[in-house]
């Protein structure tokens, strides 16, 4: 068995960022970038007014009350084609370009207007209440880095950058095979032995929440060549993903069957819990991460390894979480040579440390608990007992 970091660095260090495509802006939301992206154009482009007003020349207004005389308007979008001379002024609206001649605006709200004069009751300065050319961005002027994941307010900066669409990486294509006699799908007939398959929809959801594209290769019978002929159909996938089948029983037939099948497996055994049967390598040239058959180990699986390989793939730094303090609701004992996972729920500590309190059973076939868990408490190889109000790492997950 090798140690969870262990499996991690050979996972990740196996895989590399896929390449690149171009996709419109209105669907790169979530995307990572793969190359920078510069401005297009200069925002703004042209000195504009920040405010409904009046463009002045400053020096005109630095004793008021003083009447200017209107000559004309600057709406957005239009502008004032003339020029502000001494004594005038022209009405102007947020955006719009601050017209030759004039270097200041007064807001509306310091003014009252009879026939085509206006008075102006507050002072200016120079600048005042005008966005200078170049205040945001300037053209050419790189904006966002590669390997960004683009968020709403990103798709917001490049449109008005005026870039129309980005170059980012390829979304992963992740193939998911669920293999055992004993599993059926959600809503079908099964026999009195037989049970429900949760981890694949469940595998299907986590692929498409991280960005990947999910493939569902169904479930595989205990048959040899039923489970080759389901793998054979991730030949186009970035990765394969299996369930079940990796441990060491008679009918756990997919470590052995796709080793027959040209498979290469790095490893096959994590010292931790839940999740030990895990196992990976390449199934000809698809990476392959074989995850426990048992529902809630291979989700715990997912959200250490999966999560991790999909966002090396899509070219991102991993987002998995970070373990953060939380102190214990109730003691916890002495752990053996694997690493722990303690599913716990977690409320406001009253010094601002969270209070984790760990479900008081721990079978890993309990996706009720798993479901309801707000972090999972990481107990390291031999990690001695803790007592309640101890502090403990724990890895969020809902909060």
């Amino acid at each position: 068995m090798i140690p969870v970091e262990d499996a991690l660095a050979r996972i990740t260090a196996a895989l590399s960022p896929l390449p690149a495509e171009i996709v419109p802006l209105s669907g790169a939301l979530g995307r990572v970038l793969a190359a920078p992206v510069a401005a297009r154009r200069t925002q703004p482009p042209v000195p504009v007014s920040a405010m409904d007003g009046w463009a002045v020349r400053a020096e005109d207004v630095t004793e008021t009350p003083v009447a200017l005389d209107i000559v004309g308007e600057a709406p957005a979008g239009l502008g004032f084609k003339g020029r502000v001379d001494v004594g005038e002024a022209v009405r102007i609206f947020t955006g719009a370009p601050i017209p030759e001649g004039a270097d200041a605006v007064v807001i509306q709200e310091n003014s009252t207007v009879c026939d085509r004069r206006v008075t102006l009751t507050a002072k200016t300065w120079p600048g005042q209440f005008i966005r200078p050319l170049g205040l945001d961005f300037s053209a050419g002027e790189e904006l966002l880095p590669a390997g960004r994941t683009l968020s709403f307010r990103d798709v917001a900066l490049l449109a008005a950058a005026d870039v129309p669409d980005v170059a980012v990486v390829r979304r992963p294509r992740v193939a998911v095979l669920a293999t055992g006699d004993e599993l059926v799908p959600p809503g079908a007939h099964r026999g009195p032995a037989q049970i429900v398959d949760a981890a694949r929809p469940a595998l299907v959801a986590f692929i498409r929440e991280k960005g990947g594209i999910a493939l569902d290769l169904g479930i595989a019978r205990d048959r040899e060549d039923d489970i080759l002929e389901k793998a054979s159909g991730a030949v186009d996938a970035d990765l394969l993903v299996t369930l079940g089948g990796a441990s060491v029983g008679d009918r756990d037939l997919v470590a052995r069957v796709l080793a027959g099948g040209g498979a290469d497996l790095d490893f096959w055994k994590i010292a931790m819990r839940p999740g030990k049967p895990l196992m990976f390598g390449r199934f000809g040239a698809t990476p392959l991460l074989g995850l426990p058959g048992n529902p809630v180990s291979a989700l715990v699986c997912a959200l250490l390894f999966l999560g991790p390989a999909i966002d090396r793939l899509s070219g991102r730094p991993s987002l998995q979480a970070s373990c953060i303090p939380m102190r214990l609701a109730t003691p916890i004992g002495a752990n053996d040579r694997r690493q722990d996972y303690i599913r716990a729920t977690v409320e406001p500590g009253a010094d601002g440390i969270p209070v984790a309190r760990p479900a008081p059973v721990q079978d890993s076939s309990q996706l009720r608990t798993f479901a309801g868990a707000q972090a999972l408490i990481v107990r390291p190889p031999l990690a001695p007992a803790v007592e309640a109000g101890g502090i403990v790492d724990a890895l969020p997950l809902d909060l």
